[in-house]
């Protein structure tokens, strides 16, 4: 039986587990249809594609715009491991979601430059489609313009050439894009909801994504955010590629 690989980046398990059991939630996965790898502890198997129907890649608190010097071990593994996948993914326009970081990886696979220019405070913002964006299959009935939880040091300066833009902010030019008809990418995080954007901000606090004596500020402006459509997106890409 196929299943849906969800890979993390992300080295604390408390976040890890959450976001896990997030894109379980608001994808309607069934435990049977779901294999993970912690790619952060183990790197990136060698992997048969055709033992999936779909990857989706989660966050991280690892910067691609970080020098190569500074670096980690385990962050230089992680960026060789998604060059080769990304490579397959992208060859066989295989189903595939990356969610922030998973944006980042990809945006630097399609040789756009990943910077600081348009990073995003923790919090909720307004994603306007693009005209492609109001037909694509994951949104084609959505309002022109929806809510979504973002929180990033990085983005792509541009859309990646070949790609299609499918939605932007006000600040973030770039915050979703798909590469052929089943590549996606989302600068936010379609699994994003209060309680697990809570423990991303009591955990990352010192990681400079924001000053960290203004947590507790955030954490309450965040506890009024809802976003139905980011998880409807979510739900959508997984029913659409189900085995």
């Amino acid at each position: 039986m196929k299943t849906c690989l969800i890979i993390q980046l992300r080295p604390e398990d408390e976040t890890a587990d959450n976001e896990f059991a997030a894109i379980c939630n608001y994808g309607e996965l069934l435990p049977n249809e779901v294999t993970r790898v912690r790619a952060e502890q183990t790197g990136i198997p060698e992997l048969n594609l055709d033992d999936y129907w779909a990857i989706i890649v989660g966050g991280s608190p690892f910067d691609i715009s970080t020098p190569t010097a500074e670096k980690s071990e385990t962050q230089l593994q992680l960026e060789a491991d998604f060059e080769q996948l990304l490579e397959q993914v992208i060859t066989r326009d295989f189903p595939f979601l990356g969610a922030c970081s998973g944006n980042g990886l990809l945006g630097k696979q399609l040789g756009t430059p990943i910077s600081k220019t348009y990073g995003e405070p923790v919090g909720g913002i307004d994603m306007h489609l693009t005209p492609a964006g109001t037909i694509d299959p994951l949104m084609n009935d959505f309002p022109d313009t929806i809510r979504v939880l973002v929180g990033h040091k990085e983005a792509c300066d541009y859309t990646p050439d070949g790609a299609t833009l499918l939605g932007y902010s006000d600040t973030c030019p770039v915050e979703m894009f798909r590469v052929g008809q089943n590549v996606y990418a989302t600068q936010f995080h379609p699994e994003g909801d209060p309680e697990g954007f809570t423990v991303r901000v009591n955990i990352y606090k010192h990681h400079g994504y924001f000053p960290p004596e203004t947590a507790d500020d955030l954490i309450a402006r965040i506890a009024g955010e809802e976003t139905p459509f980011a998880h409807e997106l979510l739900r959508r890409f997984i029913a659409r590629y189900r085995d």
